[in-house]
């Protein structure tokens, strides 16, 4: 049996419960050393650009019902309890780590300390403990990385222990399957079992800043990407799955602050909370993403993707495994990446929507009391064909865009991006429709991504800035007469709809379920927040 080992390496994970060790401890290894390591172990192979693809098995996604947080006398009357912050019992961390320090004991571990939060008052400190290799990798390029030489032998704001291979028993340890992720806010640690999927590491952190930055340093942590163009004025851009959040924001024009996680700042600074990016490769093309394809060599990752036959070239049209195909990269990878990752207050805000419906205006402008009734519903729509068994657009109603993140209740979110708003009473705020026009799917058709761009532009420069606006009959938010580049009629929905009454019937519709989603809100939401809900409409 190997003897039990002691070094500065190893001494690294005793203030994570482990004693003495007889398996290899690899410490802050090079990507070039994680990717031989994982080559090595069969963790899997290498691409013809030099990514390095592995998959992440059973679970190609993060497990909502499976993500935990403890209960204890510091979380009990701060967390929003319920199907998305499900409550875990502070003696069941407490055995669920023990088993797994014990799992780890004798196998080799990587591990890697890193950041979160790339402005340096509001850093979160980092140490990962990985049964992969490749998964040390992907912290490598998700995480923010010390710089070279730099002494990282604190202790850790937070920690992460992450064991695909550990099973849970879940009438001894209290899951509900064999897999997990827990967090214990009061320990500062997350323990994640029973899946591969990296992405689970990722927004384990990103649920860890939504319930420390809004308590400890009055910052909004926000589910967007964020750019900053030529002359330093900063726009964020939030939106669920498939509404054109990494697209929209990649512009070659403007440096690319981060694609999906950020904090604003008492002071007005709007940063990074990552390293790099998880971006989704299914259908990627040189063509219509060439960041991102040019991004994907020597030192990123792509997940659950495969082979066209008899080559190492990725299809990335391949859905064999799932849709969720993904890669991460350092965000060095992208050219006009702005390191570190701070900026200024945002002049511009941008919710984007996927409206299967053809209901909403392409783009609107929205005041304080609709930007966070609109914030607080989070809104887009499934299509057809996107999941099993849907025929129809379906509403998805995500709260903050980033309901399964938020620790916290979602008013407090919205109330803090309202005071951000007072603070900053220049800022303007745009809902921008990236979905259907002239009708709902099936009948209208998709709005041309050139028409969205050209609006975000003119949005971001100005050129809206003397246009005349008129209210939205349902809605209340304000729509442009004219945007340059735009045919005038494409701005008005229900004016491109052949049927105006089924045009009322359907906006009516979605106006109620807006309001039926809200209600379970409503008991906690000001009046100022009502307010900005979409009234019965008048048809015009």
């Amino acid at each position: 049996m190997p003897t039990p080992t002691s070094s500065p390496t190893a001494d690294r994970l005793k203030p994570l419960g482990f004693g003495a060790t007889t398996g290899a401890v690899h410490l802050n290894l090079p990507p070039a050393a994680l990717v031989d390591h994982a080559l090595r172990r069969g963790e899997g192979e290498l691409t013809d650009t030099g990514a390095l693809m592995c998959d992440t098995g059973q679970f190609t996604g993060r497990s909502p019902k499976d993500r935990f947080i403890v209960r204890d006398a510091g979380t009990e009357s701060s967390v929003w309890w319920g199907d998305i912050n499900i409550p875990f019992a502070p003696e069941k961390f407490d055995q669920l780590h023990q088993k797994m320090v014990a799992y780890l004991a004798d196998k080799e571990v990587f591990v890697r300390d890193a950041y979160a939060g790339a402005h340096p008052s509001y850093q979160l400190r980092l140490r990962v403990v990985n049964e992969l290799a490749w998964h040390n990798l992907f912290c490598y390029n998700l995480f923010l990385r010390p710089e070279a030489g730099a002494d990282t032998a604190w202790l850790p704001n937070f920690s992460i222990i992450c064991a695909p291979g550990f099973l849970a028993d879940p009438a001894v340890d209290g899951t509900r399957q064999a897999n997990f992720a827990v967090i214990n806010f009061t320990k500062k640690m997350i323990l994640i079992g029973g899946t591969a999927y990296a992405g689970e590491m990722k927004k384990g952190i990103f649920g860890v800043l939504n319930y420390l930055l809004p308590h400890a340093h009055a910052t909004l942590p926000m589910h967007c990407s964020a750019n900053v163009g030529p002359q330093g004025d900063t726009a964020i851009f939030f939106g669920l799955s498939g509404t054109g959040k990494t697209t929209l924001s990649a512009d070659p024009n403007r440096g690319l602050i981060g694609d999906d996680e950020h904090g604003w700042t008492p002071g007005g600074e709007v940063f990074n909370f990552e390293g790099g990016c998880y971006a989704k490769v299914i259908d990627l093309s040189r063509e219509k993403e060439p960041e991102i394809w040019n991004a994907i060599r020597y030192g990123a990752i792509v997940e659950n993707t495969r082979f066209v036959l008899g080559t190492h070239t990725v299809d990335y049209a391949n859905k064999s495994v799932t849709e969720n195909t993904r890669t991460a990269y350092p965000i060095d990878f992208i050219a006009n990446a702005v390191e570190p990752g701070v900026a200024g207050a945002p002049q511009n805000i941008f919710f984007l929507t996927a409206d299967a419906f053809g209901v909403l205006p392409p783009i609107s402008k929205l005041d304080k009391s609709h930007a966070m009734y609109l914030f607080m519903s989070g809104y887009t729509a499934k299509v057809a064909g996107t999941e099993m068994g849907i025929t129809e657009p379906q509403t998805t109603f995500s709260a903050c865009f980033g309901a399964v993140f938020l620790p916290l209740h979602p008013t407090k979110y919205a109330e803090m991006l309202g005071q951000k708003m007072d603070e900053n009473p220049d800022v303007n705020v745009w809902l921008i429709n990236t979905g259907w026009t002239g009708g709902a799917y099936g009948t209208g058709h998709r709005m041309k991504l050139g028409y969205t761009r050209a609006m975000i532009t003119a949005a971001l420069t100005g050129q809206l800035d003397t246009v005349k606006f008129n209210p939205h009959p349902v809605f209340g938010v304000m729509v442009p007469g004219a945007v340059p580049g735009v045919p005038s009629e494409i701005l008005d929905p229900r004016r491109t709809w052949a049927d105006k009454d089924a045009y009322d019937r359907t906006a009516n519709a979605l106006a109620d379920k807006f309001v039926a989603n809200f209600e379970k809100y409503a008991d906690f939401a000001k009046e100022e927040i009502l307010a900005g809900a979409p009234r019965a409409a008048v048809t015009v």
